[in-house]
């Protein structure tokens, strides 16, 4: 049985001496405590903490300090204190809330009607951003904390991150934006069923080579998720948010926004995934002759020119095409938005031939998502997704970093488009 802690009077003078004398009495009065349960001598001190803002604070409201002899005769005093308990992140805490004789004392650190100190609302976000379900959140809260909470009071704390999402989906943009990357990422969803919802990703690099997520979308009809018309839509809210002009907009079999780039943002280039293009080609071809065959295909997406490019497909074509007609097919279709990185110098072709810069974003996403199963819709999805968004890793690379060698990039960018990007 754990031992009840007999804990020391904290010297109220110490809770209004600078940071390191309020560390020290901290320390003195955890030795004094001698051996005891730790998270009851936490939650002690969380109680005497906030109770001596709450007198703080009734000073401030009356005018007058605790048996001061100003008070009498002002018309307004101290009338004793209520219970009140609050949940916090070292669990729930009863506290002692003063009240004054005219009823009008509101304080600010514990308002009138709130149960949950800012920190326990953080510290649910944090643990719901990190992929836990409301079940594991609640019996993480109930055995670490000693905590009962209803998956209502867990839902209605995270729904405060749907406003932020909004604001984050519609802050203001660049103008210019010399990469665009598109892809998806299928989350599992219920609705009638469980399904597997595509939520579209874009991550652009800005001017000063600066990866960054311009927003997250997804449709409700998953028929019309690719059409011309919802891509133009979309194009459309980052125009209206700033965007003026995109250089080079690379995606993956994305159907519908090549048409709706050239609708929108008609001075943009449409870049294909080669990556992509690559794997979806290899799928019809047998394992023996992977090797063979991905060495020539090597060759078209290193070769110098598009006219060099077209050879090469033309020669595969004659080698492989009676064995493998599907995958000479899949370069056929995609020829249009394959061949527009072949003209550009090696950096930006780095840069622009593969949609894989979102990748590590993606993996993050999947990662927090991936042990929830499912979502009970697509807005429960998103707030997980919002979260790793903006999730920064101490002492990890980060999928928003700066591009390396950004400098060369951006002065060959200039040149190959003094009218639409310029240096200061």
């Amino acid at each position: 049985m754990t031992k009840k802690p007999n804990l020391p009077e904290v010297r109220p003078e110490a809770l209004t001496n600078p940071n390191l004398e309020l560390v020290g009495a901290v320390k003195e009065w955890i030795s004094e405590a001698g051996d005891v349960d730790v998270e009851a001598m936490l939650r002690e001190l969380n109680k005497t903490v906030i109770e001596q803002v709450l007198e703080t604070e009734m000073d401030h409201h009356l005018g007058y300090v605790k048996h001061d002899a100003v008070g009498d005769g002002s018309g307004n005093h101290r009338n004793g204190s209520r219970p009140k308990t609050v949940k916090t992140i070292v669990g729930d805490v009863t506290i002692d809330v003063p009240r004054d004789r005219n009823g009008d004392f509101a304080p600010v650190l514990v308002a009138p009607y709130q149960r949950r100190l800012t920190g326990f609302d953080d510290m649910v976000i944090s643990l719901y951003g990190k992929g836990m379900t409301t079940g594991e959140i609640r019996s993480h809260l109930a055995e670490i904390y000693d905590t009962a909470v209803s998956p209502e009071l867990i839902s209605e704390i995270t729904d405060q991150v749907l406003t932020d999402f909004q604001v984050w989906q519609n802050r203001p943009l660049d103008e210019i934006w010399p990469v665009v990357v598109i892809d998806a990422i299928r989350i599992r969803t219920l609705s009638d069923k469980v399904r597997k919802t595509p939520v579209y990703v874009a991550m652009g690099i800005s001017i000063e080579g600066q990866r960054e997520i311009l927003g997250l979308w997804y449709a409700n009809d998953l028929t019309a998720g690719e059409s011309s018309s919802w891509w133009a839509n979309v194009l459309i809210e980052l125009q209206n948010r700033g965007i003026n002009d995109i250089l080079y907009l690379c995606c993956d079999g994305l159907s519908g926004l090549p048409d709706a780039v050239e609708a929108v943002f008609p001075e943009t280039t449409v870049q294909g995934c080669v990556v992509h293009l690559t794997r979806a080609s290899m799928r019809s071809v047998a394992r023996r002759h992977w090797p063979a065959v991905a060495a020539r295909l090597k060759q078209i997406y290193h070769s110098a020119s598009a006219e060099e490019a077209a050879q090469l497909l033309d020669d595969l074509e004659d080698d492989w095409g009676d064995r493998y007609p599907a995958m000479i097919a899949t370069w056929r279709r995609s020829w249009d938005v394959f061949t527009p990185f072949l003209g550009l110098p090696l950096p930006i072709r780095k840069l622009i031939y593969t949609s894989n810069m979102i990748e590590s974003m993606n993996a993050r996403f999947r990662s927090a998502t991936r042990r929830r199963g499912h979502f009970p819709d697509t807005k429960s999805a998103l707030k997980v997704m919002y979260l790793t968004a903006i999730e920064h890793r101490k002492n990890r690379s980060n999928p928003t970093a700066r591009i390396g060698g950004w400098h060369q990039i951006l002065n060959q960018l200039a040149i190959l488009h003094p009218d639409r990007i310029t240096i200061n």
